[in-house]
This record gives C-alpha cells, sequence and structure tokens, in this order.
C-alpha cells in the first residue's frame, strides 16, 4: 500500500482528498501546514507527497527546497497557480508532477499512478543496466575502460577521473546511440538518495570532456533531455 503524505490546508479538501484516496488502496497521512509536512516527512518516509503551493508557517516551495536538500521523495504539486512560469519554477524546484485545481480524484490517482510507473520503469532499467554491464570490459576507438581494474585510458595514457565521472563514462560507453536523460543519469550514477539536481549532471558531463580532449566532443548533448555518446567512436 503505498504511503501518502498529503500536505493541504484547506481541511475540507484535504479530507476529501484523504478519503478518495484512502478508498483507492493508499494510505494517506495528512499536513495542514508546510512545517507540519517537514516533520512527517522526516519521521514517515512517505512514498509520494501531494503538496499545496500556498501553505501556512511555510509555502510549498519552501517545503520543496527543503526536502531536496537531503531527500529525493517524489513530489506532485497541487496548485491554483495556471501560468506557465509558476509551473516551471515549480519543477525546477524538485517536484516530479504537478496538477491545478479544480482536479478530479480520478485524474488525480491517475496521475499518481503514472508517477509511479516511471520511477518503476526507471528503477527496472536501472537493474538491467548494471546487470549488463558488470565486468565486461568496454572500447571506444583509442578510449578503454576496465570496470574491473577501475581503470579507464585514452590511447593507452591512464585518465584521471572521479569515481562519478568513470561511472557516467562506463554507462555512456555501454550504450553508444543511446540518449539518456539527465533524470536517469542521476538515478544511475549519483542513487536514488542523491538531490544535487540537473547541474550535477551538466558539470560532470563538461569535466568528462574536457579530460577526453577531442574524443569528448562524442559526448551529445540531446537538447531537451540529456546526453547520448555518439554510436560511432570518431
Amino acid at each position: 500500500m503505498p504511503k501518502i503524505l498529503l500536505v493541504e490546508d484547506t481541511e475540507e479538501l484535504a479530507a476529501a482528498i484523504q478519503r478518495d484516496l484512502s478508498a483507492h488502496g493508499f494510505e494517506v497521512e495528512w499536513a495542514a501546514d508546510g512545517l507540519r509536512a517537514l516533520e512527517l516527512h522526516a519521521s514517515g518516509a512517505p512514498d509520494l507527497i501531494l503538496l499545496d503551493w500556498m501553505l501556512p508557517k511555510l509555502d510549498g516551495l519552501s517545503v520543496l527546497r527543503q526536502i531536496r536538500e537531503h531527500a529525493a521523495t517524489p513530489v506532485m504539486l497541487l496548485t491554483a497557480r495556471t501560468e506557465e512560469l509558476d509551473r516551471i519554477i515549480g519543477l525546477e524546484a524538485g517536484a516530479d508532477d504537478y496538477i491545478t485545481k479544480p482536479f478530479s480524484t480520478r485524474e488525480l490517482v491517475a496521475r499518481m499512478n503514472a508517477l509511479f510507473r516511471r520511477i518503476d520503469l526507471i528503477e527496472q532499467t536501472l537493474r538491467h543496466d548494471r546487470q549488463a554491464e558488470a565486468g565486461q570490459a568496454l572500447v571506444y576507438g583509442g578510449l578503454t575502460l576496465d570496470p574491473d581494474a577501475y581503470r579507464a585510458a585514452l590511447d593507452g595514457v591512464t585518465l584521471d577521473l572521479s569515481r562519478t565521472e568513470f561511472n557516467l563514462l562506463r554507462l555512456l560507453l555501454a550504450n553508444p546511440g543511446r540518449a539518456f536523460s539527465r533524470a536517469y543519469l542521476l538515478e544511475a550514477i549519483w542513487g536514488v538518495d542523491y538531490v544535487g539536481g540537473d547541474r550535477a549532471v551538466d558539470n560532470t558531463v563538461m569535466r568528462l570532456r574536457k579530460k577526453l580532449g577531442a574524443t569528448g566532443d562524442a559526448i551529445e548533448t540531446v537538447w531537451g533531455l540529456g546526453y547520448r555518446l555518439q554510436a560511432d567512436a570518431p
């Protein structure tokens, strides 16, 4: 039974959502303000947070930012704000999805289940990739990577790579031509509890490209998504 933390200051709306979600098989805990939400998140480890934007004591955006400092719990914003900029601000602050008030229970449950499916798909793909890469030596033009020896070399010269740079290069070399979203790379390289955001991915790619010299140009930016390694070595 997925555990949901509902953060909503309007008691009547919160009671209705809690009743309807319970009828659909969810376990729901309710917080009426931002500070209480942080307390329940810390003590309850919910599977998903439904977070209202306008809250007393601490607004929803501040709650989201504080949670993202130490946890990657999926968050869906419940908001009456309909402007595109507001939605972008919420997503860039770390929300996984949003739903605009007023909404039906059917739509809310459908979007929650869709979010859970996306998370499950990422986890399944991660497991598959890790199994496929285990112990496999990789070669890409003049670039070689030996996972067992934890060594990468370019034209016979050992590269001085950090752990995250090495693991990112390993993932790319194992999947030339495949595009990876930043969200997937965060899960695969940094782990589910890391919440450094897209900048962590972009900065690591930038450093890796520099260390690879001309070969680094083979790591292509896929605009609006993430990165991929060219299918054929330059």
